[in-house]
């Protein structure tokens, strides 16, 4: 996916909240937009927008104390949701199909992100998905569940791209499902290189018991994204190889929708760009199969 000029408001909000977040001073956060500001003019937009936003979040790490400025918000976004494990297990032991419940709570994690949402409250977000997960998906929504399950019964080795930390979670939901379900099935589970916003490195995997039930692997890079110019030849490697690849979030899919290969996006409609581009609504969760890159995107029904 291009990055769209009503992108660019929005990456210079989410470096300012950021620097914020880390606390900068006042004249340090000026900087650092200034920064910014200078390197945009030089980047073209038929880059994605993981591309561009990794820049700004590297100027944010070079005034953080620890170069992680939102490692405490992960740790409490792990704890929340880790919380809710019982209860999410519940839903998809008493639900009439394990796998496309798992599914669903999978992307409806996905509502934890602060590049999207600075000022989200977590503990509140994760209580709606508890008490209205169910109503995320209507009939207007790209859900190409039967595509997924197919896919899913002849796969042998999967790459799974995570995205933000507590989301995890709900990722370990569908992986356990996944393998209790096909227990010979090798799952990748590929977390960031680096610290970059919210997004889930190898500690938040471990803490979240994702590493029993999947190989953790890393990416390689600090970019709220997948952008492969910049991934690791190792991650690389496996990305190619893999027989199925599902990808977690919104900057997975703004960083890989463009790849001429088969990919499962699952994740959240949380800005108007990716609702413009995906033919969404704000709010929607969407189950997207880039069916090698060829056809148009088709809107289908939820069923089970």
């Amino acid at each position: 996916m291009k990055t769209y000029l009503d992108c660019i408001p929005c990456f210079f909000r989410q470096v300012l909240e950021g620097s914020r977040i880390s606390r900068a001073t006042p004249k340090q956060q000026k900087q650092i937009i200034d920064q910014f500001a200078r390197k945009i003019p030089k980047i073209p937009l038929d880059a994605s927008p993981p591309e561009i936003a990794r820049i700004g979040y590297k100027l944010l790490r070079s005034v953080s104390l620890n170069g992680d400025p939102y490692h405490a918000i992960k740790q409490k976004s792990n704890r929340c949701a880790l919380r809710l494990l019982g209860r999410l297990k519940e839903k998809v032991n008493t639900s009439k199909d394990r796998l496309f419940t798992a599914v669903e709570l999978a992307i409806a994690g996905n509502i934890i992100d602060f590049g999207a949402k600075n000022n989200l409250n977590i503990e509140e977000e994760l209580k709606r998905i508890l008490t209205e997960e169910n109503k995320f998906i209507d009939t207007q929504s790209i859900f190409h569940y039967r595509d997924f399950s197919r896919t899913l019964k002849k796969a042998g080795d999967i790459l799974y791209l995570a995205d933000n930390a507590g989301e995890v979670v709900f990722d370990r939901i569908l992986i356990e499902e996944i393998k209790k379900k096909y227990p010979d099935k090798n799952i990748y589970y590929a977390v960031k290189g680096k610290p970059v916003i919210n997004d889930a490195l190898y500690e938040d995997a471990k803490t979240c018991g994702i590493d029993k039930t999947a190989l953790v692997i890393s990416n390689g890079t600090d970019a709220p994204g997948t952008v492969l110019a910049l991934c690791s030849k190792e991650f690389k490697q496996i990305y190619k190889s893999a027989d199925m690849i599902i990808s977690k979030g919104q900057g997975n899919f703004e960083s890989l929708s463009s790849e001429k290969r088969d990919i499962f996006f699952l994740f959240m409609v949380k800005c108007p760009v990716v609702a413009k581009e995906t033919e969404s609504k704000m709010g929607n969760i969407v189950l997207l199969y880039n069916r090698n890159h060829k056809g148009r995107i088709v809107k289908n029904k939820k069923t089970s």
